[in-house]
């Protein structure tokens, strides 16, 4: 079983190497698709003997797709640039390696480190991805934000975790809220969706309480209680621009492919 890592970038020197050194001795190539970039992302990409192609930048799924294209071995394990491998999972990968396994993808959990701690509740943790996969029997969809990946055959499940380092601080994750509600606003707009009183007043609210009290956000303290009012607030945000976009009659034309 010989894996190839495939990872799509744009400015992401400071947290690409980290990614890149989880990768060791897991996988046989590791395939980088840059956007790009202004920063030394592809020197450092360089540096661990990467194949690096240079491609500007679509839409998330193209871009996963056109990587994917890349890959020299026929299974490929999807990285973003602020996830890593875990020590577990890595243990895993290499037993896994040793066998030609029957199904066409795995899941693995994918466990946060926000505001100082790993999240274990909030509606952040398992979040299970299918990161690994038959070449062939996978593709990445979606125009806009959170593709998905959609796989042919059966998926089976790796228990150890893709550590996930999103958000440095506050900042950043609120700056996160504003790209990606713009983002699915847009999708929203596209599909003629319109936004009702119902998602400003009891969607987010709802959203907080799944996440702090159902999902158990409370045990993870303070980090567990920003995750949830600002899991509220993404959705009354998200509402709030679609709102915005039909009031001023703008088109929202989808990527092209």
């Amino acid at each position: 079983m010989e894996i190839s890592a495939v990872l799509i970038t744009y400015n992401e020197e400071r947290r690409v190497e980290g990614a890149l050194k989880s990768l060791a001795g897991v996988v046989s190539e590791i395939v980088v698709v840059d956007a790009l970039s202004s920063d030394e992302t592809v020197r450092i990409a360089k540096k661990y003997n990467a194949r690096v192609f240079e491609r500007a930048w679509t839409n998330y799924a193209d871009q996963k797709n056109f990587a994917n294209s890349k890959a020299s071995h026929p299974w490929i394990l999807s990285l973003d640039a602020d996830e890593r491998v875990s020590p577990r999972l890595q243990g895993e990968l290499l037993e896994l390696k040793r066998t030609e396994p029957e199904c066409a993808a795995f899941s693995m959990p994918r466990q946060v480190f926000y505001l100082g701690r790993w999240i274990r509740h909030s509606d952040w943790y398992p979040d299970r991805r299918i990161r690994l996969f038959r070449k062939g029997s996978a593709r990445w969809e979606g125009e806009y934000v959170h593709e998905k990946l959609v796989v042919e055959g059966k998926v089976g499940k790796l228990r150890g975790p893709i550590h996930h380092f999103t958000y440095r601080n506050i900042h950043e994750h609120l700056a996160r809220i504003n790209t990606f509600s713009d983002l699915a606003a847009q999708k929203l707009y596209a599909r003629k969706k319109k936004a009702r009183w119902f998602h400003f007043i009891f969607l987010p609210f709802f959203r907080f309480f799944r996440a702090y009290l159902w999902k158990l956000g409370f045990l993870d303290g303070f980090a567990g209680l920003t995750i949830s009012v600002l899991t509220g607030y993404a959705v009354f945000v998200r509402y709030a621009k679609l709102r915005e976009i039909w009031k001023k009659g703008e088109r929202i034309e989808p990527f092209p492919y």
